[in-house]
């Protein structure tokens, strides 16, 4: 299985907080979920970690069975769509960089 990590490293705009979360969660995540192939989509909302690590506001995970999969879904119209909506929210609302990271989970089985 292969996970996709779009960390948001940075802050989000002072008294904010819960209207970010009520966007991510009404605007940005059913964008992302619309992705074809992906079997699990989440957003873990994340505190500052510790001092004078940078804030992670927010962690937004994607599993895809395969790459081949991960390919497909990042050709799609799917991702206009949800890149559309994600950079909405972050102009009103977020003050920093997103990181996007891959991940690989190999199954051995005997």
């Amino acid at each position: 299985m292969i996970t996709r990590y779009a960390l948001f490293e940075g802050k989000v705009k002072e008294g904010e907080t819960d209207a970010f979360r009520a966007a991510v969660l009404e605007n940005i995540l059913p964008k992302w979920k619309a992705f074809p192939g992906a079997l699990d989509v989440r957003v873990t909302f994340a505190d500052a970690r510790d001092e004078g690590a940078p804030e992670i506001p927010m962690i937004l995970a994607i599993n895809y069975p395969d790459l081949d999969t991960v390919e497909k879904a990042l050709a799609s119209p799917a991702r206009a769509a949800a890149k559309a909506a994600t950079e909405e929210v972050l102009a009103r609302f977020f003050e920093g960089r997103i990181h996007h990271h891959i991940t690989q989970a190999n199954e051995f089985r005997l």
